[in-house]
């Protein structure tokens, strides 16, 4: 049985371009793994707290050492890592927010970016992602538009989430960029364009 971990950012219930997306997105996941598990995880509900001095000073004691203070710290990331590893799939979707991810998504990455769980510092002084066969899919919504505009070199959100995800060797298979939402015809357009694109890379997994 095939797992798809799905995690909503934006701060938006009704009317977010990205759930919306999101929501094609598993349907379509479902059609093509009828026997395949949605594991949800919506950012507004499931509190992801910043991280503490505490927390990351017991990411880097080991586990043999740790006492019941550290290992009640390290808690929730253990959790979360455990939980993107039984993935096969990931799906995140996120909205623009000035200029980057919502810091909601950036508190989940602090807690799963973690080293000799999900990646090691090598001898040599390189990094090494340690995730294996999971694949992931992102969905970013924006409401100008930024691909090969003046304003491409704003976006810091999908160049960062590329990057994190390389770090950590969780093979990024497609990003879903939805921009232009704030005018009804673009996002009309645009929502077509990248439903299709959905269509086209389900049917390749």
């Amino acid at each position: 049985m095939k797992k798809l971990l799905r995690i909503d950012a934006s701060l938006r219930k009704e009317g977010s371009h990205s759930r919306h997306l999101a929501d094609y997105f598993e349907k379509n996941w479902l059609k093509a793994h009828p026997t395949g598990k949605v594991i949800y995880k919506d950012l507004t509900k499931t509190e992801i707290p910043h991280l503490k001095n505490e927390t990351v000073e017991a990411f880097h004691i080991p586990l043999k050492e740790q006492n019941k203070i550290n290992k009640q710290a390290t808690r929730l990331s253990d959790k979360l890592i455990l939980e993107l590893k039984s993935a096969d799939y990931v799906l995140i979707s996120s909205p623009l927010y000035n200029l980057n991810i919502p810091s909601t998504l950036k508190s989940y990455l602090d807690h799963i970016v973690r080293s000799d769980h999900t990646f090691r510092v090598n001898k040599d002084g390189s990094y090494q992602g340690l995730l294996k066969n999971t694949k992931a899919y992102v969905i970013t919504t924006k409401g100008e538009t930024y691909k090969g505009t003046a304003m491409a070199s704003l976006d810091f959100q999908e160049p960062y989430l590329k990057t994190i995800f390389g770090f950590i060797n969780l093979e990024l298979k497609a990003i879903f960029s939805l921009e232009g939402t704030a005018y009804p015809e673009l996002l009309e357009k645009n929502n077509k364009i990248q439903q299709e694109k959905i269509l086209m890379n389900l049917q390749n997994i």
